[in-house]
């Protein structure tokens, strides 16, 4: 498999250091809702991981909660609680949201409040070094003997400069230098430390969490571009500064950002769509079909069109596995051509937009040899495979009534076949045509009538 790695500006062969693959993946910031945005990278990265696991990797997922920033702090004090209780609250909605979006949970959430000793001590080594200074209760990291700092982010210091819109601190030697422990100011929630009381920086967080759980070399440090400076080009720094080892990342893996109009799709911002709203409205299918539908590395758009448009390519393939199986009838589909398209494509640098390609070809397969009384058992099993390794249900989950309804709607089916047994055709049409505009779609088949949950949104077809 390969992987294109950020650092070294090129697509390698993916070689973990062994057997297991440890993951280490930049997480949120819980002080509001999930928006669409961390719904695209962390199924991006449920899709890389469920490929390893596919390929028989052993995968160790990390993934942060960074619980204590100047947002969460400004957010408690606004709604009148404590910084842990806002953190709980929007923690439990974030992992509501990627179980509904059947992302798999990482191995450990590790908050940067629960591990305040390791991150202290990792900034006292870095103090001994000479890589850090206290000054004015505040501790920095000393940019200046750090050789190849920019090397992820492949800029110079103008360029530094200019991206990270660095004001110059009283107590820094240089505006370069960064935040690895910040003095307490009154009102804030601060924890005792050999410089005085005050609590880490954003960037150490990650440092000591990943180096806690994984060790001081991870195989697989992953995020969003927009992580990539000045994030992850400074726990790259203070990482190597701190363990003396190269690399503290084996593979840079970052994926496009997700865009609304020309902007980024962002809390500060304030252009975003709550994963939530946009699970009342669309299927999980849909969220991974949109943003599986280009290269990760790639921006996208946000629309309700598109995801519109993904609800109907989601039932084309639903719809190959509701086909009768003629189990034993001759000439049985072989879906291995398909499965060979699709893992060359997982191999090269995780092209979903060609392994989605294959299960629409097989789909087709399926579907046309279904109609010509074909065996197609052992395609439909290939498929429901292979959907799975990117995350895909195949199941409308819109509807939050299933088992309700369910009764109801078999009760109208007998209805409409007593009906058409009758030779009440208009009846029996417009009980179909009724059930239509409530969304729900009749497949008349030898073996009966079927039922589903058809697109709400239009009526178009593919």
């Amino acid at each position: 498999m390969k992987l294109y790695d950020t650092l070294t500006g090129e697509t390698r062969e993916f070689v973990p250091a062994d057997t297991k693959v440890r993951m280490y993946v930049c997480g949120v910031t819980p002080y509001s809702s999930c928006h669409v945005g961390h719904a695209m990278s962390y199924i991006i990265f449920d899709v890389l991981r469920r490929y390893l696991e596919f390929s028989g990797f052993e995968v160790e997922h990390i993934q942060n909660f960074t619980d204590i920033d100047d947002k969460i702090i400004q957010r408690a004090q606004q709604e009148g609680m404590s910084i842990d209780q806002l953190a709980d609250q929007y923690i439990g909605e974030f992992l509501a949201n990627m179980d509904e979006l059947n992302v798999r949970r990482a191995h450990k959430y590790p908050r940067a409040t629960q591990e305040v000793p390791a991150i202290i001590k990792i900034i006292q080594r870095l103090e001994e070094q000479g890589y850090a200074y206290a000054s004015e209760g505040d501790v920095y990291f000393r940019v200046g003997r750090s050789q190849d700092y920019g090397k992820l982010s492949r800029r110079n210091r103008e360029g530094l400069l200019a991206g990270a819109r660095i004001e110059p601190g009283a107590g820094k030697e240089d505006p370069m230098d960064f935040t690895l422990w910040k003095g307490a100011k009154p009102g804030e929630p601060a924890w005792e430390s050999p410089w005085g009381s005050g609590r880490p920086g954003w960037h150490i967080e990650c440092t000591a969490m990943s180096m806690e759980y994984l060790g001081e070399t991870v195989d697989i440090h992953g995020g969003g571009q927009d992580l990539v400076f000045p994030h992850h080009e400074n726990e790259l720094a203070q990482s190597e500064a701190y363990s003396q080892k190269s690399p503290f990342a084996r593979y840079w893996v970052h994926n496009g950002l997700l865009h609304m109009g020309d902007d980024k799709m962002s809390k500060s911002l304030g252009n975003l769509v709550a994963v939530s709203d946009a699970l009342e409205r669309h299927t999980s299918d849909a969220f991974r079909l949109l943003f599986l539908s280009t290269h990760y590395t790639h921006p996208q758009t946000y629309s309700e069109d598109k995801f519109n448009s993904m609800e109907r390519a989601a039932e084309r393939l639903r719809t190959p596995l509701r086909a009768p199986a003629n189990e034993e009838a001759p000439g049985a589909v072989d879906p291995e051509p398909y499965r060979q398209q699709f893992l060359e494509a997982m191999e090269t640098d995780l092209n979903t937009p060609q392994a989605l390609a294959a299960l629409f070809d097989l789909s087709r397969e399926i579907n046309r040899a279904s109609e010509e009384g074909k065996a197609v058992r052992q395609a439909q099993e290939t498929l429901a495979s292979l959907s799975d390794v990117l995350g895909l249900t195949l199941e409308d989950t819109r509807q939050r009534g299933t088992k309700e309804v369910g009764p109801f709607v078999e009760l109208l089916l007998g209805i409409r076949g007593e009906l058409r047994s009758a030779k009440q055709y208009a009846l029996a049409d417009a009980i179909r045509a009724g059930l239509t505009d409530l969304g729900i779609a009749l497949e008349d088949t030898p073996q009966g009538t079927e039922w589903h949950y058809a697109n709400t949104s239009s009526t178009e077809q593919q």
